[in-house]
């Protein structure tokens, strides 16, 4: 903690005051540790992925080569910056419940935010969790943000979705995901004739409305879809991390489930992995 911070804190005269001033700088002081620790073991592997041995790197940075092999091997996972850093805020929506005025969050919604969660806890980072409000009006111009919601539900993610340079949400009948590249349109196996225990799921990092930044977005045609891309974030968050890091991207994933249960038996991309091209 910095010398001016300590002191400001040390000056406080309210024992109450100075306590919670303790520990909220604590807390960011913790984040702060580990969010280094990641960093520190990300540039190890990818100075060694470059070509330079541990014993190598240990000599450039000045450490020991058992300290970097211990670097390596402890500490939070590169990968987890795939989702944020810090702390990040992961929010699913409202729905109205038939027959009813109360607002309601759908099970499938509750599972997957909790699977999330517990993913990112993994990582070693902290999670925030809120809900998209009845009407969908949330604000995206947050950082870490992680939004579980379709543009049927809201606006201003359906504004947002626009955004993609490649995939669309189009309304035909019922809802379905377009590459505009391809020309193929992704259609839920719930929407189809014969019904089939399929999905598709819209997964992507888009850029934040005022430009600031980036958000983590996914949602499925359904909700077995939505289920299936946390499936696949938490088989494959390493691989997605490795192909696009933190830039912006989207993509389709195709997920098959158990009829019985709901519950994803394989998730995997139907698509290309689009990288967007960055101002």
């Amino acid at each position: 903690m910095p010398s001016s911070d300590l002191d400001r804190i040390a000056a406080i005269d309210d024992p109450y005051l100075l306590l919670r001033a303790a520990t909220e700088r604590l807390n960011a002081a913790q984040q702060e540790v580990t969010e280094l620790a990641r960093l520190r073991r990300r540039v190890i592997q990818e100075l060694h992925a470059q070509g330079m041995s541990y014993a190598q790197i240990a000599e450039k940075a000045g450490l020991s080569r058992g300290r970097i092999h211990q670097i390596k091997h402890t500490g939070p996972a590169p990968e987890g910056a795939f989702l944020g850093t810090g702390t990040i805020t992961l929010a699913t929506p409202l729905k109205r419940e038939a027959g009813n005025a109360r607002p309601v969050v759908a099970m499938e919604d509750v599972t997957a935010a909790k699977r999330l969660e517990d993913l990112a806890r993994g990582f070693g980072l902290a999670v925030n969790l809120e809900h998209v409000p009845l009407g969908g009006d949330i604000d995206l111009n947050r950082s870490n943000l992680i939004v579980i919601c379709g543009p049927k539900l809201s606006p201003v993610m359906g504004a947002l979705y626009e955004s993609d340079p490649v995939l669309e949400w189009v309304k035909d009948g019922a809802w379905t995901l377009r590459d505009r590249r391809t020309g193929r349109s992704y259609r839920s196996g719930e929407d189809s004739e014969p019904a089939r225990p399929v999905d598709y799921a819209y997964l992507g990092r888009l850029a934040r409305p005022d430009g600031n930044g980036n958000l983590l977005v996914f949602t499925g045609i359904h909700p077995h879809g939505t289920l299936g891309v946390v499936d696949l974030l938490t088989s494959e968050t390493a691989t997605l991390w490795g192909q696009v890091g933190e830039n912006r991207f989207s993509c389709v994933v195709g997920v098959e489930y158990d009829p019985a249960t709901g519950e994803p038996v394989r998730a995997e991309l139907a698509s290309p992995l689009y990288r967007h091209e960055e101002p």
